[in-house]
């Protein structure tokens, strides 16, 4: 049995539809994305692009456009869905929500589903759309937008290609592009009329128009009529008046209105041209032509927002803002200036996880985009540190960077505390050298150290406190406790130092000029373990912090006075090891880690009262909390066995990993030589680094120009080889060449480019082993010839590759017959998926003919072999049509030992333990089978039973095992197995498998979230997320767990989350902590 949780590491990216208008206000500009099941609002702004909102849809998103019936201030949007479904929302701007107006269902019982189509009406009297063959349905829109009941009429075209309602018509006409049964393509169009159900023939009526056409484009009036744009003319007919005309051959894939006479065509091939209506007074067009602007991404979507500017939503390749110049640009010979561009992973094709620091946590390297905006993505999770410089110094205890004046931004000094002594760092020259402060105790061990007014510095040490002039370095003033008492913790901002002294003395000082003077001391009831002082831009602030021994809490207390004014119970018995007070922003917080790994965060309101306790585990070692800047920002370092930044997004607190094993203690350290950089401790060595950009996912982008297919790791070789296909058009024909590449695996340099035959494309990739570890390791290409007369191909090839000096080396290779869509190692061999048939291939070598593939076995029990999965002598396969099936390689035979006689259209199949498989279909579901191999009888054992199935709304391509984090042992924390998904959309998924009690917990908390979070637009959870079949039956998902669901709770403010708490018989603290160490351990 299998438990499952999944999670979107990285949401959708390819965008689909676009729209702009006025959302959010009346006087807002915004533009509008839809990815997949989420829709992205953004607000246009002289700067660029401000993002709003990011909501998710509990839908595949068909049909977008904004519309204004009459009586609003502010455009609605209509969001309709691939299964028909629709809604109407609205933005109420006091609340800053989406708000649902109106939401319906267009589906039938009966009916062949086609292509969807949707438009409305220019005056706002009607929506119209086609969603079966032989139907048109209108919804029509009374006086102030109420919609009335949706009305169907019987269509004669059947093969609808565009469809659009006409501009300035007494009632609203519809205008449909089809093609007939003999392929020729015609524009027909009718007056809707609903009182009498019957279409009536329009005023414009088209035969045989261009066979290339494929949309129509509307014209307003004065000129009204329509576009119908084709791959080789464009026709503009109004009824009584025809123009046209003719361009290179192409293929048009979006259209944008700019003004009344210009607009913008997107091809296929990423040009974008501008279509010139040249009219006469009465807005009668004269002429048209087309002028070339450029080249960019290959859109799917246009959008023209102001001043010039277009958005190019992609989903090939990345989307862009652009601009159209007046000037010719001197690169391209274009008129177009990119400013800005925004990533997109999708269509993910294939993808490889690769762990370069064998620490568990892999990167992932994905084949991204189709034609020429194909490209290599690396996704990494958490912040990675770029090393600068390193040095062996054993046994840190601490280390603090002081600038040399308080005039420069740039820090100098590195403090460095041990056991016994301090020594000092200074950069000189780019070098770090080991100098004297005069001023300090070098014999001392150091506890705090930095930069205070009057151009000084101080060093606490459990003795005492100096004051240090930072021009001379020498001693000014010192300070010591009376009774010789130690100094056991300290902090210390611009002209405030706070200590704990022994037996539970907490004294607080302030530095005047240069003296330092003891304000407070004052004596708390238990033995103090750790203080924080809040750094203020005015160097004075009214509140610290401490945190105590024994009753294991955590105290605020008012400066100067150290009244009490806030405490907090931690619970447990492990010690509070480090506090600090901190923004992120705007709002204040207060971050308690305690020995044992764990760190109690809270909001901090201006009474001082603690409010939103949570609990994150970071580690099993204790924590050292410590500030630092990144862009302008303030982020924290949490020094641990488990490093990790704690940072803010949309006022949240997030975590993320940073990838080192250990960290004991960090100081920033911007210097000249290191700009930007920061000071780590491990118990070996000091380090400066630079420090990624602070977010969740950081992706690299390594073009290539041409489409990737797919992809394979070969660790022995520290390399990676992607199979390309290079698309060219000439004449309107498109011409493919196909590659293997050979990219170093840590550079991502391309060191080697093998060129296949004419015709000649690759489809599968793998690297094996033959033998023992000493063995030669290979790369085996699999390919296929492509002839478009075949309706699958008939030939391909096997292609062996060694790696020698950088380049690939072609060993032997053979012909078999069909296209090798997938290669696998099998224990020694190669196992293969041509055509219908699964194949075992083994290498043997001969003085005479050197080496060869021969082949071994044949099972030919299949459709189509899409993907293949060893385990031991089992292979699990995944059939076009057939589901999964099961194989066993015995006695040099394979045999079909167990199958899904469900049957599923299979895109993807991986292995979860030796009797559970897991597998994606093309109907954008998820699903796992087990093998039942103790039943009692013959065909219950020939039986894979599904046992877990869920709508993931996104098509997969490609599963691999695999973890996006730094994999927790059973000692340090929750150990999750995972495995990553790639799909089309772009978005990068976890599948985390569970036991059945933990299974059984998050069950309950999604339950409650369903229950409490409302899907937009009024669509249902369950009903999203059920299982469709081929045949559009529902099976209600089981043994699935929504993750994006479940971690929506942690949005949720403190009243609401409380409100689920409480229903779930759970704390605050305890319901976060259950969801955040998941969501850590998955991704």
């Amino acid at each position: 049995m299998s438990w499952n949780y999944v999670a979107t590491a990285q949401k959708p990216t390819a965008v689909s539809h676009t729209v702009v208008g006025h959302f959010t206000k009346a006087t807002d500009l915004n533009l509008i994305l839809s990815k997949t099941n989420r829709i992205e609002i953004h607000l246009v702004t002289s700067e660029g692009l401000q993002p709003l909102l990011d909501v998710g849809i509990y839908g595949r998103i068909s049909l977008m456009w904004l519309f204004r019936p009459a009586g609003e201030t502010q455009d609605l949007l209509f969001v309709g869905t691939e299964t028909h479904r629709f809604c109407i929302l609205s933005y109420d701007s006091n609340s800053g929500e989406i708000q649902t107006k109106a939401s319906g269902d267009l589906s039938e019982r009966v009916g062949r589903s086609e292509s969807i189509f949707g438009d409305f009406d220019p005056e706002c009297r009607m929506m119209g759309f086609h969603l079966y063959q032989g139907q048109f349905k209108a919804i029509p829109i009374e006086g102030k937008g109420q919609m009335r009941q949706a009305v169907s009429f019987r269509l004669e075209e059947q093969q609808i290609l565009d469809m659009k309602f006409l501009h300035g018509t007494k009632r609203p006409t519809i205008a449909f592009l089809y093609t007939d049964t003999h392929e020729q393509v015609h524009v027909k169009t009718y007056e809707v009329n609903v009182k009498d159900n019957e279409l009536v023939p329009g005023p414009i009526a088209l035969s045989n128009v261009e066979q290339g056409a494929k949309y129509l484009v509307a014209l307003p009036a004065p000129t009204g009529g329509l576009l119908v744009i084709g791959d080789q003319t464009i026709m503009h007919s109004s009824g009584s008046s025809f123009k046209t005309i003719s361009m290179d051959p192409t293929a048009i894939r979006s259209t944008e209105r700019i003004d009344d006479k210009r607009y913008v065509l997107g091809d296929l091939y990423g040009n974008l041209q501008m279509l010139i209506l040249d009219k006469d007074n009465a807005g009668k067009i004269i002429s048209m032509k087309l002028e070339k602007l450029g080249v960019t991404s290959i859109s799917s979507s246009i959008s023209y927002l102001d001043n010039s500017v277009l958005f190019i939503g992609s989903e090939y390749g990345d989307s862009q803002l652009i601009r159209i110049t007046s000037d010719k640009n001197e690169d391209d010979g274009g008129y177009l200036e990119e400013m800005d561009r925004y990533n997109n992973l999708g269509p993910i094709v294939d993808l490889c996880v690769i762990d370069l620091e064998r620490q568990g946590q892999g990167q992932v390297v994905t084949c991204s985009g189709a034609f020429k905006d194909g490209s290599l993505r690396i996704i990494r999770n958490g912040v990675g540190i770029n090393e600068q410089a390193t040095s062996e110094l054993p046994g840190i205890k601490g280390l603090w960077s002081l600038r040399p004046s308080e005039d420069t931004e740039f820090d100098k000094y590195i403090i460095l505390s041990f056991v016994g002594e301090t020594r000092v760092l200074a950069i000189t020259a780019d070098e770090l050298e080991e100098t004297l402060i005069a001023g300090f105790q070098a014999e001392e061990q150091t506890i705090f150290s930095g930069n205070v007014g009057n151009n000084q510095i101080v060093q606490i040490t459990g003795k005492s406190i100096q004051l240090v002039d930072l021009k001379s370095l020498e001693l000014i003033s010192s300070w010591s406790p009376n009774n010789s008492s130690k100094i056991n913790a300290a902090s210390c901002n611009e002209n405030q130092i706070l200590l704990a002294t022994g037996g539970g003395n907490l004294v607080y000082l302030e530095i005047k000029g240069n003296k330092i003077e003891e304000v407070k001391k004052v004596t708390l009831e238990h033995e103090i373990a750790c203080v924080n002082i809040r750094n203020q831009p005015n160097g004075q602030s009214n509140l610290c912090a401490v945190g105590m021994w024994t009753d294991i809490s955590v105290r605020l207390l008012i400066l100067p006075t150290l009244e009490q004014v806030g405490k907090e119970l931690l619970g447990g018995e492990i010690i509070p090891r480090s506090i600090l007070l901190a923004s992120f922003e705007g709002l204040d917080y207060l971050l308690c880690a305690l020995g044992d790994g764990n760190m109690f965060s809270f909001g901090l309101e201006k009474d001082g009262s603690l409010v939103d306790r949570k609990k994150v585990s970071l580690g099993t070692q204790p924590v050292v909390l410590s500030t630092f800047k990144s862009n302008g920002n303030t982020h924290v370092f949490a020094s641990s066995d488990r490093p990790t930044v704690i940072y803010s997004s949309n006022k949240k607190l997030l975590f993320s990993n940073v990838n080192m094993k250990e960290v004991n203690h960090m100081a920033p350290f911007n210097s000249e030589g290191f700009p930007d950089s920061i000071a780590l401790a491990t118990d070996e060595f000091l380090m400066i680094g630079m420090i990624d950009d602070i977010q969740k996912l950081h992706i690299k982008t390594i073009p290539l120009g041409e489409a990737p297919n797919c992809i394979a790791h070969q660790k022995e070789t520290n390399t990676l080889a992607v199979s390309t296909t290079k698309s060219s058009s000439e004449n309107g024909e498109v011409q493919d060449s196909s590659y293997v590449k050979l990219l170093d695996s840590t550079t991502f340099e391309i060191l080697h480019t093998f060129a296949l035959q004419p015709t000649e494309n690759s489809v599968s990739i793998t690297s094996l082993n033959m033998g023992d570890e000493n063995s030669t390791t290979y790369y085996a290409v699999g390919t296929a010839y492509v002839i478009p007369q075949e309706s699958q191909p008939k030939k391909g090839r096997i292609l062996l590759f060694d790696v020698v000096e950088g380049k690939l080396n072609l060993v032997t290779e053979v012909e078999v017959k069909g296209a090798v869509y997938v290669l696998q190692p099998f224990n020694g061999k190669l196992i293969a998926g041509v055509n219908s048939r699964v194949q075992v291939w083994k290498i043997e070598e001969s003085p005479e003919s050197g080496i060869s593939l021969s082949n071994v076995c044949t099972n030919i029990s299949s459709i189509l072999v899409l993907d293949l999965v060893v385990r031991g002598d089992f292979i699990i396969k995944a059939d076009l049509m057939r589901s999964i099936s099961l194989l066993l390689y015995k006695d040099g035979k394979l045999e079909e030992i167990a199958r899904d006689f469900g049957g599923a259209w299979m895109a993807a199949v991986e292995s979860i333990d030796e009797e559970t498989f897991i597998g994606s279909d093309y109907n954008c579901n998820l699903f796992t089978v087990k093998r039942n191999s103790g039943a009692a009888t013959e065909d219950e054992r020939s039986r894979l039973t599904q046992n877990a199935v869920f709508h993931l709304g996104e098509q997969i391509n490609s599963i691999v095992p695999g973890s996006l984090v730094m994999k927790a042992t059973d000692s340090e924390g929750l150990s999750v197995s995972t495995y990553i998904y790639g799909t089309i959309s772009g978005s990068i998924g976890v599948i985390g498998c569970l036991n059945q009690d933990h299974y059984t917990r998050m069950e309950k908390i999604q339950q409650q979230a369903a229950k409490m979070i409302n899907g937009v637009g009024g669509f249902k959870h369950n009903e999203w997320r059920s299982f469709k079949d081929k045949n559009r039956k529902t099976i209600e998902g089981k043994n699935f767990l929504d993750g994006d669901l479940i971690e929506s709770f942690l949005d949720l403010p403190p009243s609401r989350l409380s409100e689920a708490a409480k229903a779930l018989d759970m704390t605050n603290e305890d319901l976060c902590r259950e969801i955040e160490t998941l969501q850590r351990a998955i991704h």
